[in-house]
């Protein structure tokens, strides 16, 4: 498939702000907002493990269910997702997924049943679904390419401070007022968000030629030349598969160190689920510090991302081997657990940076959804899921 660049985005790298540096950053913050209660939305359901537990008498395998389904939901939906986004309006689309991911969340302090409940996180994962690729490729696109990685690092690092805050806020919340409170209290302030995003400036859709003028015939060729790229690209296909592997990691401990703590500490879900949290706001320092730190190490030789990337995730194994398989319960074993959660979330930015660089402008949001697919499907969904199996 041949394809041409729109005016709207200047081929070749772009080391300048596309709409000016004001309307860039205020782009960045609404960005970077949403991302945060797109996690706040999300994980503010593991540190109700406990009383969901006790009130349902649920299984781990069903409370992990409650976690990965958002992700099956997002990885699925993803790519169509992202592609509508790149044709219609990145903008416009973002506000609708944060009113359905929102209106949802809020529905589930109603369910009266694990069946519901499920139903209700679905379409959580429903509005959430390519959020981070679309939200990602704007603010790619938006700002120099000298600022990405860290850009980037930044903004999905803002998926750890959401799930600090979701842990956090459960917890409080559902101690004072009830488990069902939380839902209500996280989800108000993402409608308000999504109205405000309105006012954010979108970069104008590149047009792909030939032009495809039905929705069917754009989508099976569009993902064509997205999965042939990919087969070509030995080194993204590796970095998709990776990333996906260490979120695993993340995504295990960040679901169920709260219940953890819980049940081998002997302390409360709310005293449990603020010490989870601290693991979690660690692990936002460690995304933007290693994007940071890679991309400042291999700023001659770009190539060496891939090298520091593997070195730090087999850091992280052995950490967390010496943590559980090593260590009791205690003060030196959550002393490896804060350490581990540092680096456990070291190639959130970096591999977006290198995905993005390879994909054209025009299918940039769809692209990011390819990465968000392998890290939804294989990484984020397998971590709860399993650990719950395991458990019980």
């Amino acid at each position: 498939m041949s394809i041409t660049l729109d005016a709207g985005v200047r081929p070749g790298p772009q080391d300048d702000y596309l709409i000016g540096k004001r309307q860039a950053w205020f782009a960045f913050a609404m960005t970077f907002a949403l991302m945060l209660f797109d996690y706040i939305d999300r994980q503010v359901i593991v540190s109700l493990f406990p009383h969901l537990k006790a009130e349902w008498q649920l299984s781990d395998k069903q409370l992990g269910a409650l976690v990965s389904i958002i992700s099956i939901v997002v990885a699925v939906g993803g790519i169509p997702v992202a592609l509508l986004a790149d044709r219609v309006s990145r903008v416009k689309s973002i506000v609708v997924m944060a009113t359905v991911w929102s209106t949802a969340t809020i529905s589930c302090m109603f369910t009266t049943n694990f069946a519901q409940l499920f139903t209700a996180r679905a379409v959580v994962g429903a509005g959430e679904t390519g959020y981070g690729s679309v939200g990602a490729a704007l603010i790619a696109t938006l700002f120099p390419m000298r600022l990405r990685s860290a850009l980037l690092g930044a903004f999905f690092a803002a998926a750890s401070l959401g799930s600090v805050l979701g842990v956090v806020l459960g917890g409080v919340i559902a101690a004072k007022w009830g488990w069902r409170a939380a839902f209500g209290v996280v989800g108000i302030p993402g409608l308000a968000l999504a109205l405000l995003y309105l006012f954010v400036r979108d970069y104008k859709t590149v047009n792909l030629t030939p032009r495809l003028d039905k929705v069917t015939e754009t989508l099976g060729t569009t993902l064509k030349h997205i999965f042939v790229t990919l087969a070509r690209t030995r080194t993204l296909l590796f970095v998709c598969i990776g990333a996906a592997m260490q979120l695993i990691v993340v995504s295990a401990v960040w679901s169920w160190l709260p219940s953890y703590l819980n049940r081998f500490y002997g302390v409360t879900p709310e005293a449990a689920a603020t010490q989870s949290a601290l693991v979690v706001l660690v692990g936002a320092v460690g995304c933007i510090v290693w994007g940071y730190v890679v991309d400042r190490l291999t700023l001659r030789q770009p190539r060496n991302k891939l090298m520091a990337l593997s070195l730090l995730c087999v850091i992280t194994m052995c950490i967390f081997l010496a943590a559980f398989a090593g260590t009791s319960p205690g003060p030196a074993q959550f002393k490896l657990v804060m350490l581990g959660g540092f680096f456990m979330t070291c190639t959130v930015g970096v591999v977006s940076g290198v995905a993005i660089e390879v994909i054209h402008p025009g299918v940039r949001s769809t692209g990011s959804a390819v990465l968000s697919l392998f890290q939804n499907l294989f990484g984020l969904a397998i971590g709860p899921f399993l650990v719950g199996v395991l458990s019980d």
